[in-house]
């Protein structure tokens, strides 16, 4: 009984990566892009949300399996695979991270000028403003308060969600006369598809960030987490973010599917997923799902904000020889944090016509880089960097092959499809 004792401390004190990977992950591709797949086809990209949870979880899995069982982060893991593999991710990760950041940003902005209505400032400015909140709490140290606060904003997202798909069970709606189902596998569908499945569950982009959450976690409690008590943390959030997932699917699905009723665009948007609960729980229910949903968007944005600079403060430490110099990275890290800054406005102001037309762009760039980083955390996980003993099973290697080959496949589908259809 003791070893149980044991254990269940164990769990307590690595328990937070994994909800705080859930926090990261249940933002655009949630609250937007699930519930406009459902609400433009329906169940019928089901299958690709189930696809893309399955087929890419093994490259989320081993980050936080690689920080326990070496006790370092796939930042270093890729420095031992070869200076040239984390220049690649430095490459990879400076390609996307501006338009990933403006587009989280700017998820965030249509909620909260959804809920300001006629009083809100331009898109763009309100995405500005949110930046700034961003990084003056990132200068305070007043980001552990906001995670703290972010445990309790998902449990009443999760709830209020699920509470509001039952309720549109008991709906008696029937599609509008002339009402036709759209392919989904027409050029346009398919399009949407590589957007829909880019942040779904999540970039991959976060198993490298996980991989320092871990470790930042053991720093904390003094607990070295095993392999196992790291797992757990991490598959009890990516739970939680599949069945969300599913439900924001559902809620589309069951409100504005068939209706006639068309996504739309900006803070109408925000408007627009408000009332599927109130429509679905009552108007008492807006207060509690517009601060849950703000908060959560605004807590996606500010992670991304804070592991941007983060990893690639850590990597250019790494690849100038700066390994143990903690000065060094902290500089790295406010000259990135002020390049994405200023990066992320360019893209605001100047080039954003639409939110739906940014979030797609977005996901799709994370989609095609996608198999590069699942490539290269299949082969660290592999290699001899990782004790013999703690390595993957067969049957998750073969998934993570698998699931390689998805990513691949369908990134040759999309150029296929926009270059040369």
């Amino acid at each position: 009984m003791a070893w149980d004792k044991d254990r269940i401390r164990g769990l307590i004190l690595t328990i937070g990566p994994g909800i705080i990977w859930a926090g990261a992950a249940v933002g655009v591709s949630h609250i937007v892009q699930s519930t406009r797949a459902g609400a433009v086809y329906g169940w019928g990209l089901l299958w690709a949300v189930l696809v893309a949870n399955i087929f890419k979880y093994p490259a989320f899995e081993f980050g936080p399996r690689y920080a326990a069982a070496t006790g370092e982060s796939l930042i270093e893991g890729y420095n031992r695979l070869g200076r040239w593999v984390l220049g690649l991710y430095l490459i990879l990760t400076l390609l996307t991270m501006y338009t990933i950041q403006a587009g989280v940003t700017v998820a965030a902005a249509v909620m909260l000028n959804a809920v300001l209505g006629e009083a809100a400032p331009s898109l763009p400015m309100t995405a500005s403003l949110i930046l700034l909140v961003c990084a003056g709490l990132l200068a305070l140290g007043n980001y552990p308060l906001l995670d703290k606060a972010m445990k309790i904003i998902m449990v009443l997202l999760t709830v209020s969600t699920i509470a509001a798909w039952a309720v549109t069970l008991g709906l008696d709606r029937q599609p509008v006369e002339g009402f036709k189902a759209p392919n989904p596998f027409d050029a346009a569908s398919i399009m949407f598809l590589v957007a829909l499945m880019g942040w779904m569950p999540s970039a991959i982009d976060i198993s490298v960030w996980n991989s320092l959450w871990t470790l930042e976690r053991a720093r904390e409690t003094g607990h070295k987490p095993t392999v196992s008590e790291s797992l757990f943390d991490f598959n009890l959030g990516y739970l939680v973010t599949g069945i969300l997932a599913l439900f924001f699917l559902g809620l589309g699905a069951n409100v504005i599917y068939g209706s006639g009723e068309e996504i739309k665009d900006g803070a109408p948007f925000g408007v627009q997923l408000f009332g599927m609960y109130t429509k679905a729980l009552g108007s008492w229910a807006y207060p509690i799902i517009a601060t849950a949903a703000i908060t959560t968007m605004f807590s996606t944005a500010m992670t991304c904000f804070d592991a941007f600079p983060r990893v690639l403060s850590r990597s250019a430490a790494l690849l100038t020889g700066h390994r143990a110099e903690v000065r060094s990275e902290r500089h790295y890290y406010w000259i990135f944090l002020a390049a994405l800054f200023v990066g992320t406005a360019v893209i605001l102001f100047g080039f954003l016509k639409s939110v739906k037309g940014l979030v797609d762009f977005a996901t799709t760039m994370s989609f095609m880089t996608a198999p590069v980083l699942a490539i290269i955390n299949h082969w660290l996980i592999t290699s001899r960097h990782t004790p013999a003993e703690h390595q993957p099973p067969l049957w998750m290697r073969m998934l993570s092959i698998a699931g390689i080959v998805f990513l691949l496949g369908f990134c040759a589908l999309y150029v296929k499809v926009r270059f040369f259809s």
